[in-house]
């Protein structure tokens, strides 16, 4: 790994065995988010969001896999409502509009692949 790749990789985690939800923790009014890959091909990026929070519509131009990994979210893929609670995961297509919402607090890891 180039230091440049690792300036992309929160260096705590790497090759030290760790759970999504012991990295981000719930703050009031707020969304938390931590991103844990950042390169070129994909991002992994996980959120905590208290009760009441909300990613507006909006749309990516890639793919990518939500994982609730506590509670349930509520994702809204073209107008239609998902409920994706602990263990499930969802994808959210490329170039379709979508929006989440914490109906409770909830944590989710994103994965993004920005391959085509």
């Amino acid at each position: 790994m180039t230091d440049q790749e690792r300036k992309r990789t929160d260096l705590k985690l790497i090759a030290t065995p760790f759970s999504y939800g012991d990295l981000v923790g719930y703050q009031e009014s707020s969304i938390v988010s931590r991103t844990i890959i950042d390169k070129t091909e994909g991002t992994v990026t996980v959120f905590a969001f208290d009760e009441g929070q909300r990613l507006s519509t909006h749309s990516a131009s890639f793919d990518a896999l939500a994982e609730v990994i506590e509670g349930s979210g509520l994702f809204t893929i073209e107008g239609t409502d998902h409920e994706v609670s602990a263990g499930r995961q969802i994808i959210l297509p490329a170039n379709k509009p979508h929006a989440v919402s914490a109906v409770g607090r909830f944590k989710m890891a994103l994965i993004m692949i920005r391959a085509k």
